[in-house]
């Protein structure tokens, strides 16, 4: 006892000897500084951003599947041979032009890195936006709720399946998800005005819907802004002015002419309706398939979020179902219209899982387990003839003498076209450009053909010597020009799987018939 009283020397003078030694918190909640890096201890011990970059560059090598003509079509070709129809502009099309073109300077543009490079640098864009989504939730929430936020991410079958394509959705998307992190959502402390304006204004010059989405957020910012003025003179207007003229300059130098294409796209696609020539669907179409297909397993974790998630989040909520219910009064509508939205359900998905607890752990292999199996088949089989048939056609590039000419019998824009080839031989594919003066009888080159496939034929090779060398085409058409193929000397080099759910004109297989002369 008396050792006891000597050291607390209670009512001594002594015991005010020296000062008393505080331990420092060192937690987040009290401290006042945003000097740690969200990465510090990373996710289950693993480096995000290392581990995130691996992990998406793997995703672009295990996609080797078509998925919409689009995915070519305003990208690939158009970079390939810089030209495009007038309503869409050339900022997306350049950035990929750019990487080509230091191919060609570099003496390196062979056909597989033309056909990779521009997929390896959207698949490192998508996996700087993975990084930023986790980042903004782990600064806004609890560890837990970023964690599971960023599982959700990586694990999500739509983003596996579309995150390293070249479409316009997939750089609306990266570009959407980047100025999130940068939104001005409560308690944020990344919001800048100037950085996430100028990443909405990109991405609306990708691709002029993404206005869509970013509609409802503009509008809350600007309610909530205390200096509206500031927010306006300083801020939106500079940068949207600044877009738009170069923009608008690049568009003018490339297309020889004065042209807005933000004008042109809203006249073709609203005053015109031309998507809808590309077909339609009835108007819940998103509410009852598009919504589901795109969240798959993930949309009972979404919907059990949407009851947990804080108020401040009310707001993407909000832009979801907002996004979604304009989507849908458009008559024509494709799964990935809504994939900006995608990331935002994810931070609903996470707040889902951070409060499962002891189910946690069952729930998230389950969803790695769902995930994996659409993942893995639309990314390796299903839609993948139509790039694998061009793998074959390049052989005809090293073919020395006549010079091979291929004539595409299949729906327009199956195929990617000379920028899987690379080389100046003779192709030619059915057209179907939209109508636009109005009239009910139209009908396009790829329609003509369908109606009446021998007759086309023999009008538009009525002598023998001008038919091309080969002819690629679904197996759903081989019966109907069989007689055409037999009496001309055409031969079957080729079949090619396609997939296993054949629809319409798209066959299971395509084949390659070569003439012999």
């Amino acid at each position: 006892m008396e050792r006891i009283r000597a050291r607390l020397q209670l009512g001594g003078k002594s015991s005010y000897s020296e000062p008393v030694k505080l331990r420092k918190r060192r937690s987040k909640l009290y401290s006042t500084d945003d000097t740690t890096s969200p990465f510090e201890n990373g996710f289950l011990g693993i480096n995000v951003p290392l581990f995130t970059v691996a992990y998406r560059l793997v995703n672009c090598f295990l996609v080797q599947t078509s998925f919409v003509p689009d995915e070519y079509w305003q990208s690939l070709e158009v970079s390939h041979n810089m030209w495009t129809e007038g309503i869409r502009g050339f900022a997306y099309p350049l950035f990929i032009a750019i990487i080509y073109k230091t191919l060609h300077f570099l003496n390196c543009d062979m056909v597989q890195l033309l056909v990779w490079l521009p997929r390896v640098a959207h698949a490192l864009l998508a996996a700087l936006a993975d990084i930023k989504l986790y980042s903004l939730v782990q600064r806004l929430e609890h560890p837990d709720v970023a964690k599971w936020t960023y599982f959700c991410q990586l694990s999500s079958w739509f983003t596996w399946y579309c995150c390293t394509r070249t479409l316009t959705n997939t750089m609306e998307t990266v570009l959407t998800t980047m100025a999130l992190h940068y939104y001005p959502l409560p308690g944020s402390k990344t919001h800048s005005s100037s950085k996430y304006l100028t990443l909405v204004a990109l991405a609306i010059l990708v691709r002029p819907t993404a206005l869509i989405v970013w509609l409802p957020l503009l509008g809350w910012h600007f309610w909530q802004e205390d200096d509206k003025l500031k927010l306006l003179t300083r801020h939106a207007l500079p940068i949207g002015a600044l877009t738009l003229g170069i923009s608008t300059l690049v568009d003018c130098v490339l297309y020889g002419k004065w042209t807005l294409v933000q004008l042109n796209f809203l006249k073709f696609n609203v005053l015109h309706n031309v998507a809808e020539f590309y077909g339609s669907h009835p108007w819940h179409w998103y509410l009852t398939q598009g919504f589901a297909v795109v969240l798959g397993p993930l949309l009972p974790f979404f919907l059990h979020g949407c009851t947990l998630t804080p108020q401040r989040y009310r707001i993407l909520l909000v832009t979801i179902v907002w996004t979604v219910l304009v989507y849908s009064l458009l008559a024509h509508k494709e799964f990935r219209f809504i994939y900006p939205v995608l990331p935002l359900c994810m931070v609903f998905c996470g707040f889902s899982l951070a409060s499962l607890k002891a189910w946690r752990r069952p729930a998230a292999c389950a969803l790695l387990v769902l995930n994996l199996i659409p993942a893995l088949y639309t990314g390796l089989v299903h839609q993948r003839g139509t790039l694998d048939v061009m793998g074959h056609l390049r052989g005809l590039c090293d073919i020395a003498g006549a010079q091979p000419e291929v004539l595409f019998l299949m729906p327009c824009h199956s195929t990617p076209f000379y920028s899987h080839i690379h080389c100046p031989i003779g192709m030619r594919f059915l057209q179907c450009p939209p109508d636009l003066t109005g009239s009910q009888s139209y009908m396009d080159e790829a329609e003509l053909f369908f109606a009446d496939p021998r007759g086309w034929l023999g009008s538009a090779y009525p002598d023998s010597a001008s038919l091309p060398s080969h002819l690629v085409l679904f197996d759903t058409l081989e019966k109907e020009i069989s007689q055409f193929l037999e009496s001309n000397g055409y031969m079957r080099s080729t079949e090619v799987f396609h997939t296993h759910v054949p629809e319409g004109r798209v066959g299971r297989s395509i084949f390659v018939y070569e003439r012999s002369l």
